[in-house]
């Protein structure tokens, strides 16, 4: 074995430091003011061609669909969780958790379309939730097997009917926002003009009620997440009457998409860790579509022919249209 001289060994580690310095110098994590999150990539395209999100920052542990966080210089950031409730939470924990960034002062948004209540909101409408409500956490016996006084196939699990509020065991079924920046959030976009589309303007018209049939407008109630894409009459009164038990009478079901609860459940986790503050979130969501069928209407069909309201684009529109003016405010404050 040959001996390593001092002069040899010097040159080595001058040789060898560059990228020795470069596999291991710590990287100034970056702190975005706003992190926009969406759950796919046509609620991502708007915020990123108006904000300019160019830069791209791959974190380990994104949907391998959206492998990139994308940041503009105003310290905007956008994730794309990929949908559903797994993918929401896994996403979510993963940037929340990831050293490349300090999201201790990041203001968190969510804004994603979702199935319109016609009671409260129309196609376009866009609501800022106070309640996030988790559907799919209840007990499901087959409607045509329960008791002929039961409204409903759904009850609370452990309990014994479908009107009785359950113990809340799995701690992930109702939360809770952050009232005072639902309320700014509000204040900052109620007079914002939103869109429609000549498809989605035609069919609100059906309603024979408001404000199902007039045009659409920035509002404030809750919403309902769930893995499964519920229709119709009797599936959204079910989510009318949950919101209520949940939230002691207090919540107004609106809007129903998947992953909201999944996202709030990583955000509060992480934020127990001292990773994020979870009373920087706030939720928006925008109908592109009407949870039940205007009467005479087919209710197979509301769901089969849900994409001929024609309020995809403008609910996408809108979402901006009604995120953005907070989104400013928390830039420039």
């Amino acid at each position: 074995m040959k001996h390593i001289t001092r002069n040899t060994l010097g040159a080595t580690l001058a040789l060898l430091s560059p990228a020795l310095w470069a596999a291991t110098a710590p990287v100034t994590p970056v702190t975005p003011k706003v992190m926009l999150v969406a759950m796919f990539a046509p609620e991502a395209q708007n915020w990123i061609d108006r904000l300019h999100l160019t830069k791209e920052i791959q974190v380990p542990g994104l949907a391998a669909e959206y492998p990139a966080i994308r940041c503009n210089a105003q310290d905007v950031c956008l994730m794309v969780t990929g949908m559903g409730q797994t993918n929401a939470a896994a996403s979510t924990l993963a940037l929340a958790l990831s050293p490349q960034f300090d999201l201790r002062k990041t203001y968190f948004i969510v804004a994603g379309i979702a199935g319109i209540n016609p009671h409260h909101g129309t196609l376009g409408t866009t609501a800022w939730a106070h309640y996030l409500v988790e559907f799919g956490t209840q007990w499901e016996i087959d409607s045509r097997d329960v008791p002929k006084d039961w409204p409903t196939g759904y009850l609370g699990i452990n309990t014994k009917g479908p009107n009785e509020k359950p113990p809340l065991d799995y701690k992930t079924e109702v939360f809770e926002l952050n009232p005072k920046l639902q309320a700014k959030a509000f204040a900052l976009s109620q007079k914002v003009t939103l869109s429609e589309s000549k498809e989605s303007a035609a069919w609100r018209v059906k309603y024979p009620y408001a404000p199902a049939n007039q045009p659409p407008q920035v509002t404030q109630c809750d919403t309902l997440a769930g893995n499964t894409w519920f229709s119709g009459t009797r599936l959204s009164e079910r989510a009318e009457v949950w919101t209520k038990l949940l939230t002691d009478g207090k919540g107004v079901y609106c809007t129903t998409q998947q992953e909201d609860n999944s996202t709030y459940e990583a955000l509060l986790r992480a934020s127990k860790a001292g990773k994020v503050d979870v009373n920087r979130l706030a939720v928006v969501r925008a109908g592109s579509d009407f949870d039940r069928p205007y009467p005479g209407y087919s209710e197979v069909d509301n769901l089969l022919k849900y994409a001929d309201q024609g309020a995809f684009v403008p609910a996408l529109e809108n979402l901006y249209r009604t995120g953005n003016p907070l989104v400013q405010a928390i830039v420039g404050d």
